[in-house]
């Protein structure tokens, strides 16, 4: 049998609904705005008539933006950068989470302590900017002049995920390795058959966490990536805004729709991989984040 609920508890379930519900359309609404402001037409993007709803409704902003090759190259880099980085700075995670959570490992409590060192005191942008410059000239000398790989390899570590496989792995019984250490499995094979399995869901989180990083990744992309043609999406963005704004490259527009309207066809486009990709991962962030976030 429920229990009725009383005036006060009413009350506050209404008021968390209604604070919910605000948010979820504080979040949709940008997202639906730059689909209307992407299809609506010049004058109505130019003098802020779209609000909700596109007016006067066109497509030749999509039509522009598809018929560009460097947008389609700037998103296959993207692409190129997500995949491969999500796949090295998730094996690296695994691997330093899977060491530092075995009580065995020589220093264990140095190197622990180090890893959140680096999250409570960073370098500073500089000394970065430097050390991946000289990683660049190292790259050069090996004969990688592709500076995607910089941006893949040079920025695969990140010490909060890293945590959290730790903190994970930690709660794996450990009879359960034991018992396949007696069957014969090297320590490959208990990361790989025991350990992973059975910390899948914060696995999930954790690159997804990755993958996101990547995807929106512009400032070390733009700063580190010589080559235009090698620039993902994010900077492809950012340089088409710089030159819609430039008077000099807009003098005698003469279009159906804003340039505004591309910029928006831009974002949209860009958003639409991760909207696909996070509800089969959805079901994993809370309990992943969970699993990884509390140490027993």
């Amino acid at each position: 049998m429920k229990r009725k609920l009383e005036i006060s508890e009413l009350i506050f379930k209404l008021i968390s609904y209604l604070l919910l519900t605000i948010f979820a359309l504080a979040c949709l609404y940008p997202f639906v705005y730059a689909i209307s402001s992407a299809m609506s037409g010049y004058d109505a993007v130019t003098y802020g008539q779209v609000v909700l709803f596109p007016k006067d409704i066109q497509f030749m902003a999509f039509k522009k933006m598809f018929s560009d090759n460097m947008f389609w190259n700037s998103y296959s880099n993207t692409l190129f950068l997500t995949f491969f980085g999500t796949i090295w700075a998730l094996g690296i995670a695994i691997i330093g989470g899977y060491a530092l959570s075995k009580k065995r490992l020589l220093f264990r409590k140095f190197f622990n302590f180090f890893l959140v060192f680096t999250m409570w005191f960073a370098a500073g942008i500089v000394p970065q900017y430097l050390n991946y410059l000289a990683t660049q000239r190292v790259f050069s000398k090996f004969g990688i002049t592709d500076d995607k790989w910089l941006v893949v390899i040079a920025m695969g570590m990140a010490a909060m995920n890293i945590i959290l496989l730790r903190n994970a792995f930690e709660q794996v019984p450990s009879e359960i390795e034991e018992a396949a250490i007696v069957d014969g499995a090297s320590e490959f094979q208990v990361l790989t058959r025991v350990y992973v399995p059975m910390t899948k869901s914060t696995i999930a989180t954790v690159a997804l966490f990755f993958a996101i990083s990547r995807w929106n990744g512009y400032y070390w992309a733009r700063m580190m990536i010589r080559d235009k043609n090698e620039h993902p999406l994010q900077v492809f963005i950012r340089l088409k805004l710089e030159e819609f704004t430039d008077p000099e490259e807009m003098a005698g527009w003469n279009q159906p729709y804003a340039s505004d309207s591309i910029i928006y066809a831009l974002i949209v486009c860009s958003v639409i991989p991760i909207l696909i990709i996070y509800p089969f991962i959805q079901k994993y962030f809370a309990k992943g984040t969970n699993a990884g976030g509390v140490k027993e």
